[in-house]
């Protein structure tokens, strides 16, 4: 056994033992209200009691931030202590499928806190429920012993801050996708991650899923042969990019309970406007890892998996218009891959907003294209499904052979208290799969094929460009 693992999953333990009696404390600490705890507060049959539970922390509270804590709640072996943002509340937050479709709606620390404690009063009928506190700051959080685990739900450019500061106290970490926002800061977390031997878990849900694992059966199974090419298609967000190409002139004042230097983080400064905070981040360099971050790592950890991919050797990105603000809206990417593990080179092809891939083959006509394609010696899938349909039913089912996710959050904390690592873990799959979509960032700002060393992280052929693979950090800040 690997020395460092063996010592790891002793220090777990022992952290374990610790753990149990201060987590204890703090529970009790928390819920001191109570004079008489009743036992449907301390579980009953078939219930974890909360000394037994993984305390949970929940930091950046936005829509996806919402989205998390929601579906942490119903888990009966997670107990919700503390959520942070930098926000107390405010409104304008798209809340994705946070129970009430793609509304405004608002967000911030206190609502959080809210939605916590409503949760838990229900839940235990003893009464209101006051066990979760609030922070402005996550690293006044991070100084509670009694918190096991934490999700960081960030904007991208203080995914890796926070997410290292965690690993530093050894606390289990579910990050949101990308890990970081430079490639050099995603091989640094993912090392921490690696030293600090807890549970992790990247926020792509899509791999937990049963088409991911019905896509990988399938090409394992060789029903399309080798695979050369694969097309990923992205169309038009379904919000409006910034107004203008530059950043917006006006200097309105920040709006009471957000704390915008805090919120800046590592990044430059910058006055506060609408126009970055909440949701818009995503489309400023300075603060997001545009579209390509923001959906590479959902649907290219399938691909990942599939044709167990590693470090491309190469990088080409094609934009029609591209600004020193905003990322571009339409583009396309190429990566190449070397030959692994008796499978052939292949090349992967992002096509975003403004670009489409060569239309199958095999495609019945009048049907639409479904994505990612892949393209074999023996035949053509889209999604987890072999085109055309006739040749789909001929082939029937791949061999089941991959074991079955019971869903993202739950790999997550079973991971957390001792099962099998998660689907995302850091180290295992979603550190260099976070890579891939930062290394085309990059080719998109300087405009030509980059050739990629991944193992030692360094562009060859243009050594001006390894610049980007790391960021400065504001004044007061570091990893």
């Amino acid at each position: 056994m690997n020395r460092f693992k063996s010592q790891a999953r002793h220090d777990h333990k022992s952290n374990a033992s610790r753990l149990s009696r201060r987590r204890f404390l703090g529970v009790m600490g928390a819920t001191a209200a109570f004079t008489i705890i009743p036992r449907a507060v301390l579980g009953g049959e078939g219930q974890t009691a909360p000394s037994d539970k993984t305390t949970l922390a929940c930091i950046g509270m936005g829509g996806q931030g919402h989205v998390d804590l929601f579906n942490f709640l119903q888990n009966g072996e997670v107990q919700v202590v503390a959520v942070c943002d930098v926000n107390r509340e405010g409104g304008g937050y798209i809340s994705w499928d946070w129970m009430q479709g793609k509304d405004q709606k608002l967000g911030g620390r206190e609502p959080a806190r809210r939605l916590v404690d409503e949760h838990y009063t229900k839940q235990k009928g003893v009464g209101e429920y006051r066990a979760c506190r609030a922070y402005a700051d996550y690293r006044e959080l991070l100084e509670r012993e009694d918190v096991d685990a934490v999700v960081v739900a960030t904007p991208d450019h203080t995914h890796a801050v926070v997410t290292m500061a965690a690993l530093a106290k050894r606390k289990h970490v579910y990050c949101e996708k990308p890990l970081a926002y430079t490639v050099g800061e995603t091989r640094q977390v993912t090392e921490a991650a690696r030293r600090a031997g807890v549970a992790t878990q990247l926020g792509n849900q899509g791999q937990a899923t049963e088409e991911a694992r019905l896509t990988q059966e399938i090409i394992l199974d060789g029903a399309i042969g080798a695979v050369r090419q694969v097309h990923v298609v992205l169309g038009p967000r379904f919000w409006d990019p910034p107004a203008g190409a530059g950043r917006p002139p006006e200097t309105p004042p920040v709006p009471e309970g957000l704390d915008w230097d805090l919120w800046l983080g590592p990044a430059p400064a910058r006055p506060y406007h609408p126009a970055y905070h909440p949701w818009r981040w995503r489309d400023w360099w300075d603060f997001g890892t545009g579209p390509l971050g923001d959906m590479g790592c959902h649907i290219l950890s399938t691909v990942f998996k599939a044709l167990k991919l590693q470090y491309p050797v190469s990088v080409e990105a094609t934009c029609p218009q591209i600004g020193p603000e905003v990322y571009p809206r339409s583009f396309k990417v190429q990566y190449e891959f070397p030959a692994r593990e008796g499978m052939p080179p292949v090349t992967l092809t992002w096509h975003d907003s403004g670009f489409t891939p060569p239309r199958p083959e095999d495609l019945e006509p009048g049907r639409s294209i479904q994505s990612p394609i892949y393209v074999g010696d023996k035949g053509t899938m889209m999604n987890y499904l072999i085109i055309p349909e006739t040749k789909r039913k001929a082939y029937g089912q791949a061999p089941k052979v991959l074991p079955r996710s019971p869903g993202q959050y739950h790999e997550w904390v079973n991971a957390c208290r001792g099962g099998a690592p998660a689907g995302s873990d850091f180290t295992r799959h979603s550190g260099l799969l976070t890579e891939t979509p930062l290394i085309g960032n990059i080719a998109m700002r300087v405009g030509k094929k980059l050739l990629w060393d991944g193992p030692n992280m360094k562009i060859t052929n243009d050594p001006a460009a390894n610049r980007y693979l790391q960021r400065e950090y504001r004044n007061g800040w570091t990893l």
